[in-house]
């Protein structure tokens, strides 16, 4: 699809060695930026001049849009021990009363909540795939299109997951509450291709593991031949201690150095959590190119535990950030919660990202990580404010109460480290303006269709 090209024009942007003065932009019909120059004196004749600074979105490496429906009220414990049981038990209640039209109004919602949050795409984790009797849709790829109509309505980029999912962790069937889990290897790679050759804009297919307990693993084997250089494949991995115990107690090995071991890590493999790597497999997931996604707010909400972030920048992953259960919706939220978990990690207040740019700015260099580690586990070959890259921007409202009078080279620390507000005035996706003025267009209706939804839902 083709839009119109748009020339802008910023009084300060965010390019890869950090803040850069009178920046044109230029996209052209493909939703690209074709020219990207600082320095350029005033507005070229025709420019759009941009009300503030701009930053590049970044990429929400990992999502299940339908904990959307129960962010929020998993925080009740009636009985000693209840917290994660009751979790899970919300997240079945939700699953079986989804159908395809209450997922898309569920993900409609969510996905304005990351636009406004600072997100231009968006890696969904496809986990519902089957009808709530556990039998194929007769569009065996209904749930997928539903998120991706949601998508393409709001103007946000996706990256669609289908999960391979083929037993529950004890290698047993699904229980009856998450029977619509379940999805085989030929199903899994179906609804890729299928999403492949949709011909949607702004829309793309990896391919996921739910875990490494609960597929086989000649599927596995056969997945990660499937994909070959051209698929990423996203697997959730040594997310809990229990779990990685348990997996070591059952092969003799942590998860992480056991899916090394089987020679599949590679370039297009992104680990999602992996909370609890020991100290050899970060170094092998290092040294075979793959990344990870780190979702802070949810591991924390969950008491999963933290990540030693520094032992995986040391190794050279690529490090993204991700909503996970959507418990926060802003990616400002969720680069405080990793950097303040860090300091408390290490009693340090010196965060550990290495200085990747100019700026001694600690923001910055986690932005920057942030950033390049989306683009990495969307399989992304070009992202942020570069030629060729997806011409996707955000315009920051300095006249927000958080940001009023912050110096100019200190506004990304303040951003992130300020108080929470509503800080982009704009946003721009794929070459085309999806909020402007903080207003979004479809916004009041999305709202109204996902607070149906949500009495559907909790009608008991």
């Amino acid at each position: 699809m083709k839009v119109e090209p748009l020339t802008l024009w910023a009084p300060r942007a965010w390019l890869p060695g950090g803040w850069a003065e009178q920046v044109v932009l230029r996209s052209d019909e493909d939703g690209r930026w074709c020219e990207v120059r600082a320095q350029a004196g005033l507005p070229p004749s025709g420019a759009r001049a941009l009300a503030g600074a701009v930053l590049p979105g970044l990429v929400n490496a990992h999502s299940h849009a339908f904990h959307r429906a129960f962010a929020g009220l998993a925080e009740r414990f009636d009985a000693p021990g209840a917290g994660l049981h009751t979790w899970g038990a919300l997240r079945d209640h939700v699953a079986v009363r989804l159908t395809p039209e209450l997922l898309q109004a569920v993900a409609s919602h969510l996905y304005v909540e990351l636009l406004r949050g600072g997100y231009t795409h968006v890696v969904e984790f496809n986990d519902l795939h089957l009808q709530p009797d556990g039998s194929p849709y007769p569009d065996a790829q209904r749930m997928a299109w539903a998120l991706a109509d949601a998508a393409q309505e709001v103007g946000i980029g996706l990256t669609l997951v289908p999960v391979l999912r083929e037993h529950a962790r004890n290698g047993q069937a699904l229980p009856e509450g998450q029977r619509r889990f379940a999805r085989n290897l030929e199903h899994t790679l179906q609804e890729a291709q299928a999403v492949r050759e949709s011909g949607r804009p702004l829309l793309h297919a990896a391919l996921g593991v739910h875990a490494l307990s609960a597929v086989q693993a000649p599927a596995l084997a056969q997945l990660a031949r499937t994909a070959g250089p051209e698929l990423r494949v996203h697997v959730q991995i040594a997310e809990h201690q229990t779990y990685v115990q348990s997996w070591r107690e059952a092969t003799g090995t942590g998860p992480v150095e056991w899916l090394a071991r089987q020679d599949l890590l590679g370039r297009h493999w992104t680990l999602v959590h992996g909370t609890h790597a020991g100290d050899e497999e970060v170094q092998a997931v290092g040294q075979a190119g793959a990344s990870l996604v780190l979702c802070p707010s949810s591991e924390a909400n969950l008491g999963d535990g933290l990540a030693d972030l520094a032992r995986w920048i040391e190794a050279g992953v690529p490090v993204a950030l991700g909503s996970d259960s959507q418990v926060t919706r802003t990616w400002r939220e969720e680069l405080r919660w990793l950097d303040y978990g860090q300091r408390l990690l290490r009693q340090h207040r010196q965060g550990p990202a290495k200085s990747n740019t100019p700026s001694t700015s600690g923001a910055g260099r986690l932005w920057t990580m942030a950033q390049q580690g989306g683009a990495a586990a969307a399989g992304l070959e070009r992202w942020g404010l570069v030629e060729g890259a997806r011409a996707d921007l955000l315009v920051i409202d300095t006249a927000d109460a958080s940001l009023l009078g912050t110096p100019a080279p200190q506004l990304l620390d303040a951003l992130v480290f300020s108080s929470p507000g509503r800080p982009w005035r704009d946003t721009v996706v794929g070459g085309r303006f999806v909020v402007r003025n903080h207003l979004h267009p479809h916004s009041a209706a999305i709202a109204g269709r996902f607070e149906r939804a949500m009495r559907s839902i909790w009608s008991l």
